[in-house]
């Protein structure tokens, strides 16, 4: 039977990266390893936090500024990690992710123009020292990810969410964001080919989290590595 010590491991990427479709991979790959999984989201996850999710996803808050939406995803992510996260980790459980702090890191301070200070000073009280154990970061070209975002809004017949909609040369800055972080912090964020097949990212990813969950690979959550700078 697996250890009883939880982890918890987050996916990060630009839009239509395919982290939703890695995470049932890899959950359904460590319930076949013995190890008890828990899958979430964010904005989202726990039910004050979904309270919050259609807010910022309808772009309701959007009317308000970067600066209130980033106090939302705050808010929302401080719940989650005390109403879900941190519970199920301190069980023994694996957790993974779709998104966290280093989406707030991105979208509202990269690209969203608000000061290091303010979203160090948010991620510190939303996370409460809960930082991830590993972080996948999906990476393939915005244009090929924006693409199969929309193509995903119309097989389902939904709307492009709130940052779907946003330019070609937003989402750019984005990824080149996310692998400036991964080169920042080396040992929590792993960078994994997204525009590659499937199963084989699945394949590399397993293998990242297994060597995680073995003890065969650094401790991704050192605090003072992934302290914002």
């Amino acid at each position: 039977m697996a250890s009883l010590k939880g982890h918890f491991i987050t996916f990060e990427g630009g839009e239509g990266a395919g982290k939703s479709t890695q995470i049932q991979y890899l959950a359904e790959a460590l319930k076949a390893r013995g190890y008890d999984v828990v899958i979430t989201r964010e904005p989202g996850g726990s039910p004050g936090a979904e309270a919050v999710r259609h807010v910022l996803l309808s772009g309701a808050a959007e009317e308000f500024g970067v600066r209130m939406e980033a106090i939302l995803f705050a808010a929302a992510r401080s719940d989650h990690v005390e109403e879900l996260i941190r519970p199920a980790v301190e069980a023994g459980k694996i957790v993974l992710c779709d998104r966290f702090m280093d989406s707030s890191r991105i979208y509202q301070g990269l690209t969203g123009g608000l000061e290091p200070e303010f979203i160090n000073t948010l991620e510190r009280v939303a996370i409460n020292g809960m930082v991830p154990d590993l972080t996948i970061i999906l990476d393939l070209p915005a244009e090929v990810g924006l693409a199969r975002a929309r193509a995903r809004g119309d097989d389902r017949g939904t709307a492009p969410d709130r940052y779907e909609k946003e330019a070609l040369a937003i989402q750019e800055k984005r990824r080149d964001g996310f692998l400036d972080l991964a080169a920042k912090e080396p040992r929590r964020c792993k960078i994994v080919n997204g525009n590659q097949p499937a199963d084989a990212i699945a394949l590399e990813i397993e293998r990242l989290a297994v060597e995680l969950l073995n003890g065969t690979a650094p401790n991704g959550a050192d605090r003072a590595e992934a302290e914002p700078s």
